[in-house]
């Protein structure tokens, strides 16, 4: 049975040494609070839950799924209602809700560690509370006060949880095929009717409602994305006095039959005339959805890496016991039968892929929480307008790059085990199974590394990528203050030098011809994923190398920095040049072969 310890000392280093937010207080709301101490004792707490309830749930949640039943209720795993109480009573749901709902208003940076550890010791649980996040930022920031009032409260007690209903069987990505339809009632509400497919957490036994929020189509309203609209849809009506009424006419008609996380219920539901409740502005129910889309895909980016996080742990622990031949340097347990497979070059390749990715990874995923943070609270318009530059710029990194390595690194912790990874009570099946969705759901990597290069890249006349470069080339030149680090700088400096130069091939060459941009768009993106990663191993290095210099009562812990950082900018980083090659070859030999020869 495969096992978790959250790496509370990893994410301490990055919140104080990498990122110190401690220099926020008393210019973001929150971070007045968040102590160094306070913020241990948080992350202590919570990998203690994840560690002892729900890393257990897993690999049972998994063979056991959901069941439904004739009136469409489901039932999840054994244990996991349980599980969500605890979770709910902690007050784990509110963590960095806004204080006049019920939350803690913690920083969000503190809220992204702990979704870490929950997607690592059980992804399939941790979608349950998780996708409220999003319905309730949506609420919040769109909501009339009233709707505020009536469902922010218990969302964020976790008595109520929400979700996210866009795709229809006939469209995915392209929502301006929509069909659900809002008919106008005459109180102001709408009658919902149509069917949603791909729904994380659409019906379960964990809480007493659960809001919906669904895109729809008012007739009358403009053709395409433009005449969607987005209306809450509680699975029961709330009354005037805050109790729940009548049973609002959606129901389950199928749970989906998946390749992986099986303890999450993916539900078809059906909407009969179900009362909803407009958000925000009628027609404009994609802009509104996308609060939440860019939550989720942020939220699914750490799936990436937390699946990383715990494959690499189980397989290191599998690696040093495992003995099985001898070292081709020489006997290293001479005193056994065979080496632990560890001590063999392959083995440690695997091993130090998803090791050098994970600690750069985890550094990026809690900047562009701190970013999030700055977006919506630093003190300065500009600063909070230099913050929404870099999270629109990182948000398809996170979720295209941290997904594809997450699946990748998963896949090679499975083949540290050999013949028993394939077996699924060794649980790596499970976490490269969990993995492969990862990729697709919130938006498929490909459209990612569209939405990087189509949108992203040439926004406001570039400015988000320019103020990027300026970023990282400030970075470089704080790091040269260490020789002990140049060959990091040096790798940094010549992958910036790689981005920028296929930044503006894209900018020169996919104008004339799109399909240049659609060609190359994964490769930009997976290059600007090295050069983020590499940024962030030359900030780990510089501390760690300052820590070493002056003393610290840890030198192990700095000296594995340098060597893990190491690993990455010798031989990940070099696919730079593949990845640019790549991109500047363009579109023609892919679009050459006609379609009825492939």
């Amino acid at each position: 049975m495969p096992t978790y310890s959250a790496p509370v000392k990893e994410m301490n280093f990055i919140l104080n040494d990498v990122l110190n937010v401690s220099q926020y207080a008393g210019e973001m709301p929150g971070y007045d609070e968040a102590s160094p101490d306070l913020i241990a004792a948080i992350l202590e707490e919570g990998a203690k839950f994840c560690e002892n309830e729900l890393a257990p749930l897993n690999l049972s949640g998994d063979h056991e799924g959901c069941t439904r039943h004739e009136d469409g209720s489901v039932t999840t795993p054994k244990g996991f209602k349980e599980a969500y109480n605890q979770f709910a009573a902690g007050g784990w749901c509110g963590l960095t809700d806004p204080v006049e709902f019920g939350g803690q208003g913690l920083p969000h940076v503190i809220g992204m560690a702990l979704e870490e550890m929950i997607s690592s010791s059980n992804m399939a649980f941790g979608m349950y509370p998780g996708l409220s996040g999003g319905a309730k930022a949506a609420i919040n920031i769109d909501g009339t006060n009233e709707q505020k009032a009536t469902y922010l409260p218990k969302m964020v007690t976790g008595e109520w949880t929400g979700t996210m209903n866009l795709t229809e069987s006939h469209c995915g990505t392209d929502l301006g095929l929509l069909r659900t339809k809002a008919e106008p009632n005459d109180d102001g509400s709408f009658a919902i009717t149509g069917q949603k497919i791909f729904i994380s957490a659409g019906e379960h036994d964990m809480a007493e409602n659960i809001i919906h929020l669904v895109l729809a189509r008012t007739p009358g309203g403009p053709e395409g994305v433009k005449g969607i609209s987005l209306y809450i849809v509680p699975k029961y009506i709330v009354n005037e006095d805050g109790s729940l009424g009548d049973r609002n006419g959606v129901v389950c008609g199928s749970i989906e039959e998946k390749m992986g996380i099986h303890g999450n219920s993916t539900c078809v539901l059906n909407y009969d005339n179900a009362t909803g409740y407009l958000l925000g502005d009628e027609n404009q129910g994609l802009r509104t959805m996308f609060i939440m889309m860019n939550a989720a895909r942020i939220g699914v980016g750490i799936q990436g890496l937390a699946l990383s996080e715990v494959s690499y742990q189980n397989a290191v622990t599998y690696a040093n016991d495992r003995l099985q031949m001898r070292s081709i340097a020489g006997p290293k347990n001479p005193d056994g039968p065979a080496d632990p497979i560890i001590v063999h070059p392959d083995v440690r390749r695997m091993l130090l892929n998803s090791r050098s990715f994970n600690e750069s990874a985890r550094s990026i995923a809690l900047w562009c929480a701190l970013l999030v943070d700055m977006s919506h609270k630093a003190p300065d318009e500009k600063q909070r307008e230099w913050a929404d530059d870099m999270v629109g710029l990182m948000t398809p990194v996170l979720k295209g790059v941290f997904t594809d390595r997450g699946y990748e690194n998963a896949s090679n912790n499975q083949q540290v085990y050999g013949g028993h990874g394939y077996i699924s009570e060794w649980g790596m099946e499970q976490f490269v199974r969990d993995a492969r969705i990862t990729q697709i759901y919130e938006g498929t990597n490909g459209i990612q590394a569209l939405d990087l290069v189509g949108r992203k890249l040439g926004a406001n006349g570039g400015r988000a990528i320019q103020r990027f470069f300026k970023y990282v080339a400030t970075e470089i030149e704080d790091a040269k203050g260490n020789e002990k680090v140049a060959d990091f700088v040096s790798a940094v400096e010549s992958a910036n030098a790689d981005l920028q130069r296929a930044a503006m091939w894209l900018m020169q060459n996919a104008m004339t011809k799109p399909d240049n941009a659609g060609a190359g768009s994964t490769a930009f993106m997976h290059l600007f994923g090295h050069v983020v990663l590499g940024l962030m191993w030359m900030k780990i290095a510089k501390i760690s190398a300052d820590k070493l210099d002056s003393g610290t009562d840890d030198p192990t812990f700095f000296e594995n920095k340098l060597i893990v950082g190491r690993y990455y900018i010798n031989r990940r980083m070099p696919e730079i040049k593949f990845l640019l090659a790549e991109l500047e070859a363009g579109a023609e030999d892919v679009m050459a072969l006609d379609a009825a020869n492939f």
